[in-house]
C-alpha cells in the first residue's frame, strides 16, 4: 500500500493533484481544504490511502494522518465509500466532524451534498462509540467571553454549537482583536462556505 508521498506538485485540478515522486507523477484525490493550501511547483508531502477496485487503483490525499485516520474511519460506516468519505472532509473540518458526532449533532453532517438526514443519523450512530469524548474536550481551546458571545449569536441564529465554534476556529488569528459584531460577520461568512 502506497502510505505517504513526498514530492513536487506539478499540477492541481478540481478535486485532485498530480504530485511527481521519482518522475512518477501520482494522481491524489483530495479534499477542497488541502487543494487551497497546495501550489504547483511546491515539494509537500501527503498521507495517502490506497483504494483498490477491480478496474481501478485510487490515491486520496490529507494533510495529515489525523484526518487520513478520520477518513478510514469513515469508510467503516455502511454504504459510505471513499469518495463520499472525502465530500465530508471537504465540506466539514476534521475536528468539527469530531464533534458533531461526540455530541451527535446529525444536522451538521447533513448539510454535505448527498447526504440526507437518514444517512447523517446512521453516520453519528456508527461512530459515536469510535470517536472518544474524552479526546474531543481534551483537545477543546478555552473560549474568552467575548468568544463565548459570538457562539451564543451564532445559535441564537439556528446554528448548532458545533457550528458555531468551527466557525469561530476558523476565523483569521488578527481577527481575535475585532468587535463581536464584525467577528460574527466573519464567522456567518465562513458558515455560508459549509
Amino acid at each position: 500500500m502506497i502510505g505517504s508521498l513526498r514530492g513536487e506538485i506539478i499540477d492541481k485540478e478540481e478535486g485532485a493533484v498530480l504530485i511527481e515522486v521519482g518522475g512518477v507523477g501520482f494522481h491524489v484525490l483530495a479534499t477542497a481544504t488541502l487543494l487551497d493550501i497546495l501550489e504547483v511547483g511546491v515539494k509537500t508531502q501527503l498521507f495517502t490511502h490506497l483504494h483498490v477496485r477491480e478496474q481501478e487503483l485510487t490515491l486520496f490525499g490529507f494533510a495529515d494522518k489525523e484526518e487520513l485516520d478520520l477518513f478510514r474511519t469513515l469508510l467503516k460506516v455502511q454504504g459510505i465509500g471513499p469518495k463520499m468519505a472525502l465530500a465530508i472532509l471537504s465540506h466539514i473540518p476534521a475536528e468539527t466532524l469530531r464533534q458533531a458526532i461526540a455530541r451527535e449533532e446529525a444536522a451538521l453532517l447533513a448539510r454535505v451534498p448527498g447526504i440526507g438526514p437518514k444517512k447523517a443519523k446512521q453516520i453519528v450512530f456508527q461512530l459515536r462509540d469510535k470517536i472518544g469524548l474524552e479526546d474531543i474536550f481534551t483537545t477543546a481551546v478555552p473560549i474568552s467571553d467575548s468568544d463565548a458571545e459570538v457562539i451564543a449569536a451564532l445559535t441564537t441564529l439556528g446554528y448548532s454549537v458545533v457550528e458555531a465554534q468551527a466557525a469561530l476556529q476558523q476565523l483569521p488569528p488578527e481577527a481575535r482583536h475585532d468587535s463581536v459584531e464584525e467577528r460574527v460577520r466573519l464567522a456567518l461568512s465562513s458558515l455560508a462556505r459549509l
